[in-house]
């Protein structure tokens, strides 16, 4: 089964309250076996419009990664950061077929 992947990119107006978002979620996602791929760091952008801050967060498949951002826990979390980012979230399938 595929696993199932939370793409964000997100500009950031305020640290503080981010990183009280950001210990939220490190709680939510022990619940849902969420973990950080990309969390942050280094990047370059080569083609198209960017964010200042990348996330990539892997779950165990589609459905869990969907019941976590759909979950309570999650929404209580997205309340600390909403009023504080701007972001472009994707919940994507992994890929699992052959690779070229």
């Amino acid at each position: 089964m595929p696993k199932g992947y939370w793409i964000a990119r997100v500009d950031v107006t305020d640290m503080t309250p981010y990183k009280a978002y950001s210990d939220a979620l490190d709680a939510v996602l022990g619940k849902y076996k969420g973990r950080f791929v990309v969390r942050g760091g280094k990047f370059e952008t080569v083609e198209g419009t960017t964010r200042a801050r990348h996330v990539v967060i892997e779950f165990p498949d589609m459905q869990t990664a969907l019941d976590c951002w759909n979950s309570r826990e999650y929404r209580d979390a997205l309340a600390i950061r909403a009023p504080v980012t701007e972001a472009d979230i994707v919940v994507i399938e992994g890929y699992e077929e052959p690779q070229p």
